[in-house]
């Protein structure tokens, strides 16, 4: 798997392992358009935590292997590995104290995966993620996809049919509220699409099922866009605020987790792309900084 590992002035001993949504890499992470605004890794190094970009297998800069054998059970035991590596100490860096896995989409349904499993993290920052998923317009979504082979951005690359990506010009309906992004950012988001296999669907999507994430001890933050199709019930009413969320997502979590919510109002699915990202950013290191600590 490819990794990036990005150090805070200074060091810190809390990193944040950071993983993309199935249809983004590391660079929904680390996005090159107005860095200040939009770049979610720049905003945590400059709050003082160590980030670790991750691309799962199939996924950006790391290896492809077949389509068919990827699943989330997989990645969420290849984060495990990646959670016990940061405590030894990741390309030359001294070890981390405490580590904090965050995910987008997919990934965070790997994050609740791994922490349910292996009760060896220290937060969990759970994006794009709810226990309110609206399955016809998830579904709809699901029907933009088509095979990576089928794709100008992609063909020639020597992938097996069984990737997948988004079709040209529909991601402004998939993971954007009109209202809510600038041309430039969907047009980097579009040159930045990903590949995934669908196989990494059914296992991932459990996560969102009534009592798996029961079983998490780790603090839990979850943010949500306000306009999110796929994950914000019917007309919305999960993502009417931040107190609407917790009061939905309250029961799917013991008190160890000590749930956090926040929604990011006006955003799709997409947060760290909304024009009003940094609010969101702002409330990541305020909950980091009263949870975890750097």
């Amino acid at each position: 798997m490819a990794a990036t590992l990005c150090l805070p002035p200074g060091g810190s001993r809390t990193v944040m392992v950071l993983m993309s949504g199935s249809n983004f890499n590391g660079s929904y992470w680390d996005f090159g358009y107005e860095p200040q605004t939009y770049n979610f890794r720049r905003a945590m190094n400059a709050a003082g935590y160590a980030t670790l970009v991750v691309d799962r297998l199939g996924n950006g800069d790391s290896t492809h292997p077949e389509s068919l054998t990827l699943t989330a059970t997989g990645t969420a035991q290849d984060l495990h590995d990646i959670v016990q590596a940061a405590r030894q100490g990741l390309d030359g860096s001294a070890p981390f104290d405490k580590v904090v896995t965050v995910g987008h989409s997919l990934t965070s349904g790997t994050s609740v995966m791994e922490a349910t499993s292996f009760h060896d993290v220290d937060g969990i920052l759970l994006t794009g993620y709810s226990h309110a998923v609206n399955v016809p317009e998830t579904l709809s979504v699901i029907a933009t996809y088509h095979s990576s082979a089928d794709d100008p951005e992609f063909a020639g690359r020597g992938l097996d049919p069984g990737y997948l990506t988004s079709r040209p010009g529909t991601r402004m309906h998939d993971f954007f509220d009109p209202g809510d992004v600038d041309p430039a950012v969907l047009a980097m988001d579009e040159q930045n699409k990903e590949v995934f296999s669908l196989t990494e669907y059914p296992d991932g999507m459990l996560s969102t099922l009534p009592g798996m994430s029961n079983f998490i001890t780790a603090p839990v933050f979850i943010v949500v866009g306000g306009r999110d199709r796929m994950l914000c019930g019917i007309d919305y009413a999960t993502c009417a605020n931040s107190a609407t969320l917790q009061a939905e997502e309250a029961p799917f979590f013991a008190p160890e987790a000590r749930l956090r919510t926040f929604v990011l109002p006006g955003s799709g699915h997409a947060v760290n792309l909304a024009r009003n990202t940094t609010d969101y950013q702002a409330a990541v290191v305020d909950w980091l900084n009263s949870t975890v600590g750097n």
